[in-house]
């Protein structure tokens, strides 16, 4: 069944004043009269509704659905700014498998330089691209995308999480495979998890000494090198088993 997240807090009667949802339910799905879709609040209820007026955009929510797809944990995916599109494949990806929110920061080792313009525009197309993946997946929530214009201003967020884990490629080389598993064993429902990455160059030691003082553990992620747009999916899996298929 279609599902669609709706801004502002559940009514009844709904009216679909998004002009993008507008378009997508009416003119592409073909919604009319009597046909049903799950409506998602900014609550994260799941809502069943149905179409009484095509013409004005209008559903009546017929019942809350008790049904949740969110891990027990929040988890915010923190990229050091890599080249292309790879933020992209990032925000889609990480979004089906269960992150609350999609960070980027400038890493001392980025490439790309962008400014606060660029970035409002980037951060934008991530929204909706996280929007859509999050309807794909019938999430409850639409994760938030965040990107720092400053790494400062990303460092004075550190603070706020209860374990924060620094994918380092140097602790993979080193043989270090048990750290991930050990820490995630030790995770508690209702915690707030950071899983920070670097850009193609990886993190800088200045970077990781910074992370560290925050509280940081670095971590390897299997015996494998991997790009910087594959170790988040590598890590959400990684919580997702520990946390929601191994217990």
């Amino acid at each position: 069944m279609q599902q669609y997240f709706i801004k502002g807090q559940v009514e009844n009667p709904v009216i679909i004043k998004d002009k993008n949802t507008v378009k997508h339910m009416f003119n592409v799905m073909r919604l009319t009269e009597d046909d049903q879709v799950v409506l998602v609040f900014e609550d994260g209820v799941k809502r069943l509704a149905r179409v009484i007026d095509r013409e004005n955009h209008v559903f009546e929510v017929i019942e809350d659905l008790n049904e949740t797809v969110e891990m027990p944990v929040s988890v915010t995916i923190a990229s050091g700014f890599p080249k292309g599109d790879k933020l992209e494949l990032v925000t889609q990806k990480v979004t089906e498998l269960g992150a609350q929110a999609i960070w980027g920061f400038p890493a001392d080792w980025s490439v790309v330089k962008w400014d606060g313009k660029k970035l409002a525009k980037k951060e934008d197309k991530l929204a909706r691209i996280a929007l859509g993946a999050a309807e794909q997946s019938k999430r409850n929530c639409v994760p938030e995308v965040r990107l720092f214009e400053k790494k400062g201003e990303f460092l004075s967020e550190l603070a706020h999480f209860d374990k924060i884990f620094i994918a380092y490629e140097e602790t993979a080389k080193a043989g270090e495979l048990a750290t991930l598993a050990r820490e995630l064993a030790k995770v508690e429902n209702g915690q707030k998890l950071l899983f920070i990455f670097g850009p193609e160059g990886g993190i800088s030691p200045s970077e990781i000494d910074a992370f560290e003082e925050a509280g940081g553990v670095k971590i390897g992620l299997g015996p494998r090198i991997m790009r910087t747009e594959t170790a988040p999916l590598y890590a959400l899996s990684s919580v997702s088993y520990a946390l929601e298929l191994n217990n």
